[in-house]
């Protein structure tokens, strides 16, 4: 896949389609002020939160995701698209879609756009559940509503719940 050929889709079947020996995935959760990241294995079964990146400019933000990329040999991305609760997509979906043509651009990597209504709320009441601190939730939210948007793509990608 080149870079002028990368795929960007909002179906998990098309990419799945192009992954179809699968491959270890990044999810990112894109706020204005930082980035949550979660990876998962090859065999697209558990989603793990990552880190936190404070947002940058672009070019800072590429070459931190870069590393990523490579220490774990991620095969696709997908970014959460944070749709209206209508469905309809307001100017944050148009900017997580600005950012996956960006991603795209720099890394040849097949993207997934993934909708994350709900994914913060599920992600904090999980942590209620583990009874973490709201200062350790705070700090670990954005990285666990990306596991929250990957798991849901994972779970679709391997035949299981849309």
């Amino acid at each position: 896949m080149s870079k002028d050929t990368a795929l960007i889709t909002d179906s998990a079947n098309e990419l799945g389609d192009v992954l179809p020996d699968g491959g270890a995935l990044m999810a990112l959760d894109l706020g204005t002020k930082t980035i949550g990241i979660a990876t998962c294995d090859a065999g697209w079964q558990f989603a793990t939160a990552g880190s936190t990146l404070e947002r940058g400019k672009f070019g800072r933000d590429r070459d931190r995701l870069s590393e990523i990329i490579r220490q774990r040999s991620i095969k696709a991305i997908v970014i959460g698209l944070p749709r209206n609760m209508d469905g309809s997509e307001g100017p944050r979906a148009q900017a997580s879609r600005a950012y996956a043509r960006n991603l795209a651009a720099a890394f040849a990597l097949p993207i997934l756009l993934w909708d994350e209504r709900w994914s913060t709320t599920s992600a904090e009441r999980a942590m209620i559940g583990q009874d973490m601190s709201r200062k350790k939730r705070a700090e670990k939210i954005d990285s666990h509503a990306a596991a929250v948007i990957l798991q849901g793509a994972i779970d679709r990608l391997a035949g299981g719940i849309l």
